[in-house]
């Protein structure tokens, strides 16, 4: 490791404590003893990957569940507990992953890792809390159909992956589906999908490394789940064949949402780190890249202009999203597709190329001043099986980046006459 590197305190191989316990759970610690507290994220199989389509939001009612209620504390104990110390603690189920986190006092570690355990092991889930539960989903449900992003960015994700794929599916569930939970379905999922295989837990604040892990053993080395269901994975997703166009009309909107995009890159591709700086130098650098220069501030057509690559455990996407006036959708849609046709047909230039790497290589150590952002990045690092010392690696992957990679992570997964359109707003689209 350089000196640089050194003098920045990056997290890795040799400051980073890494043990697994004998059930299968992996612990990771990093000591931070200039911030006076503690940070404890980390993430266990139970996503929406696990549920299906007819039960979709089983898996996000699970997790939701979970503080809710154990075998020993009832909801107000849980939470009483928490904030009679002035800590913090929750989980939320994604597709891939149930994740937890909270934070605390560094003396108070084990009060969290306690509540985790607790939650974890002895979840009860009342009925009258789970109905309360599905009751305050159902309700943001229906807001949510009034929300132009949202509905415009669920229009997308259902029509770019089909019915089969995990990715057609919004976590949260459906109006239609949500109905048909109750509490002994989540009970029934919580014992066939919950279990220490699979469980990744990082700590991260002013704490000694052996103690912290002492610690976690003590309340979740017992945790045995021998009917635990494997790990699953979502499989391939292949892009669209040809452009698919779907409008979402809302009454009363005067604005509409876009969204245009195509099947991405998994993290663990090996030209992830070409598309990023590809994707960065299309809409997200300085103000929203390339489509924000010309969709918004040259062609004054959108409220917001920026594009994203999800980059994630599966095929995530990679899209491009505007708000704009409806008489401007189809206007917008072609300004920012040429913009994409221009990267594909030529190079992005040399100023573009080393500001981007400048930005990736510069905002790195930002990301790693609080404990949060330290703990996320081990997080990653383990998930995505990047290895302890890739933060000291991460400027060198940066900087291989060449302009024709990132014309060919372009040309590899952009067909700009094969996208998805997704629109929600006016009912007018002109």
């Amino acid at each position: 490791m350089t000196q640089n590197n050194v003098a920045l305190g990056l997290p890795n191989s040799s400051n980073i404590t890494r043990a697994v316990l004998s059930n299968g759970v992996t612990v990771l610690v990093r000591a931070n003893p200039s911030v006076k507290s503690v940070v404890l994220v980390g993430q266990m199989r139970g996503g929406s990957l696990y549920e299906s389509p007819q039960h979709n939001g089983l898996a996000s009612m699970t997790a939701a569940s979970l503080m809710r209620g154990t075998e020993s504390r009832g909801l107000q104990a849980i939470a009483s507990r928490l904030e009679d110390i002035g800590a913090d603690f929750d989980f939320a189920a994604g597709v891939h992953h149930v994740s937890f986190g909270g934070k605390a006092l560094a003396e108070d570690l084990p009060v969290l890792i306690d509540t985790l355990a607790d939650c974890v092991m002895n979840p009860v889930f009342p009925s009258d809390q789970v109905d309360r539960l599905r009751g305050e989903v159902m309700t943001w449900l229906q807001y949510s159909l009034q929300d132009t992003r949202r509905q415009a960015s669920r229009a997308f994700r259902e029509s770019l992956y089909d019915a089969s794929h995990p990715y057609h599916y919004s976590p949260r569930g459906t109006l239609e589906s949500l109905p048909g939970i109750d509490a002994q379905m989540l009970k029934q999922f919580h014992a066939s999908q919950y279990g220490p295989d699979g469980v990744t837990i990082v700590i991260v604040g002013a704490v000694d490394p052996a103690a912290a892990v002492d610690a976690v053993r003590a309340k979740l080395e017992s945790w045995t789940a021998p009917d635990q269901a494997p790990a699953r994975s979502v499989g391939s997703a292949a892009n669209v064949d040809r452009t698919i166009h779907t409008v979402v009309p809302i009454p009363g909107k005067t604005q509409s949402d876009v969204v245009i995009g195509v099947v991405g890159p998994e993290r663990r591709s090996p030209d992830f780190q070409a598309a990023r700086i590809a994707n960065s130098i299309l809409g997200e650098f300085g103000m929203m890249g390339r489509i924000g220069d010309e969709v918004r501030e040259k062609a004054g057509l959108a409220y917001y202009a920026y594009s994203r690559i999800e980059g994630g455990y599966g095929p995530g996407a990679w899209s491009i999203s505007a708000g704009v006036n409806p008489a401007n959708v189809e206007r917008a849609v072609d300004l920012s597709l040429q913009e994409v046709r221009k990267m594909a047909a030529e190079h992005v230039t040399d100023t573009e190329l080393d500001d981007n790497k400048s930005y990736f290589i510069g905002r790195m150590p930002l990301q790693l001043e609080t404990n949060e952002g330290l703990a996320g990045a081990i997080l990653s690092m383990e998930t995505f099986e990047l290895g302890l010392d890739y933060l000291v690696e991460y400027p060198a992957q940066i900087n291989a980046v060449t302009a024709d990679g990132v014309r060919e992570a372009i040309q590899t997964y952009w067909t700009p006459d094969a996208v998805v359109v997704a629109v929600a707003g006016a009912a007018d689209q002109g």
